[in-house]
């Protein structure tokens, strides 16, 4: 039997509470989870992609998640394919997350027409990575909003 592989992308520029809840959620749907730091590189990163990858992992295994961590910089429909990864899961906090998500479905299913994407509602819609490194710019306490494995990592 083929195992149900999701994957769960994003630039986790840091990985938030609101990321791993998403993690959590999927983890229960599907037999392995990945997790996958999009790295764009046209863009600066606030937080070192290996070192958050490392940061993810460790969360997902003090919660014993069926899931693993991966980087890649290219496009999300193509290492789908070449994992064998049917099904792409998103993290919906408003109806402009949905907007936004529905027109990358769908330009995902015409790169690879095997690849489902599959929403999942976030608890706490105020929560994301800008408004983490936000606060942190302005010297406030993320702890409450970051796995203590990634508040390590950003705090180096």
């Amino acid at each position: 039997m083929n195992k149900r592989i999701a994957l769960f992308a994003g630039s986790f520029d840091p990985y938030t509470n609101g990321h791993h809840d998403i993690v959590r959620k999927a983890a229960a749907l599907f037999d392995e989870v990945v997790v996958l730091i999009g790295v764009n590189v046209n863009k600066r990163r606030a937080f070192d992609a290996e070192a958050m990858r490392r940061a993810i992992q460790q969360a997902i295994d003090a919660d014993g998640l069926n899931a693993r961590s991966v980087i890649h910089t290219g496009l999300v429909a193509d290492y789908c394919a070449a994992q064998n990864i049917h099904w792409y899961v998103r993290g919906l906090r408003n109806a402009a997350d949905y907007s936004y998500e529905e027109g990358n479905a769908q330009v995902n299913r015409l790169l690879n027409p095997g690849l489902e994407t599959v929403y999942l509602r976030s608890d706490d819609s105020a929560l994301s990575s800008s408004m983490v490194r936000e606060l942190m710019a302005f010297g406030k306490d993320v702890s409450a909003f970051v796995p203590a494995p990634v508040l390590q990592a950003i705090k180096m």
